[in-house]
């Protein structure tokens, strides 16, 4: 649907009030009449960056899937099947967000229920902050439901409400510390295997990896890389299921380490 800038604005000026309200924050300190939509939009997704798991009313929702929406129509979506794949894997460099896929893979942490820290660049961040308030609300339930921080390896899922992808597969990475230990590698493949055998039960046909663990993780990029390809190259040998894989990456860097991946087994 189209909206003009003004219908944005005053959308905008209501999610901030709303947020404003639930924090107990003072919205004057913002002064949104001297900001443009851009500054707005800023300010909005900060505060639902830091707004904890409370339950949303339908007035909130409706405004929000309504920006979001907006703003995922106005993206260019990237439809994963018309992707080049070899032995049903790809590598994609762009925004995992963009993608339309069964589910996108998010890299979270140990309470699953994204990151507090307003407009923060982490892929947990990027994910939550474009599909919605929703998806935290929805861990939350499943991690109250659990009684337990989530071990490492393991995955999650939850629909993915204003992203292109129809669900969103979390799972907690590991975090490396002075060096890469045996168990480092054991949890970073388990993520992969644990995300494949969720979107086997789940009969999903296609699936976009990040780079887990790559990020405030400080798991090398380089041996990440190695064991992401190989784990799902193996996973797929092993299971008789025609799911596409796509690497998503953010760089030229990651993808080059993709590329020689793929080379080693022979897949280019």
């Amino acid at each position: 649907m189209e909206y003009t800038i003004e219908q944005l604005d005053e959308k905008l000026n209501r999610l901030i009030e709303i947020l404003c309200e639930d924090e107990g924050v003072d919205i004057k300190k913002f002064k949104l009449d001297e900001l443009d939509i851009g500054e707005k939009r800023v300010i909005f997704r900060g505060l639902s960056n830091q707004r904890q798991p409370m339950p949303l009313t339908s007035e909130f929702m409706r405004l929000q899937d309504e920006i979001l929406s907006y703003e995922r129509e106005h993206k260019p979506i990237i439809d994963v099947n018309k992707l080049d794949y070899a032995d049903n894997m790809t590598i994609y460099m762009g925004d995992i967000t963009t993608l339309k896929v069964d589910a996108i893979v998010n890299a979270g942490n140990s309470e699953m229920l994204g990151s507090f820290k307003p407009c923060d660049s982490s892929i947990d961040n990027v994910i939550m902050s474009a599909g919605g308030l929703q998806i935290r609300q929805e861990l939350n339930y499943l991690m109250n439901k659990q009684g337990h921080p989530e071990p490492n390896g393991r995955a999650k899922l939850t629909k993915g409400y204003n992203l292109p992808a129809s669900y969103i597969i979390h799972t907690v990475g590991p975090i490396v510390y002075d060096r890469v230990s045996y168990h480092n590698r054991i949890d970073l493949a388990n993520c992969y295997k644990s995300c494949l055998n969720l979107a086997l039960e789940s009969k999903f046909k296609t699936i976009a990896f990040c780079c887990i663990s790559t990020g405030t993780y400080k798991f090398p990029r380089d041996l990440a890389s190695k064991i992401a390809v190989k784990t799902v190259h193996d996973w797929l040998k092993e299971h008789n299921f025609p799911i596409k894989v796509v690497f998503c990456v953010f760089n030229d860097y990651d993808s080059k380490l993709y590329m020689e991946n793929f080379d080693d087994l022979d897949l280019i």
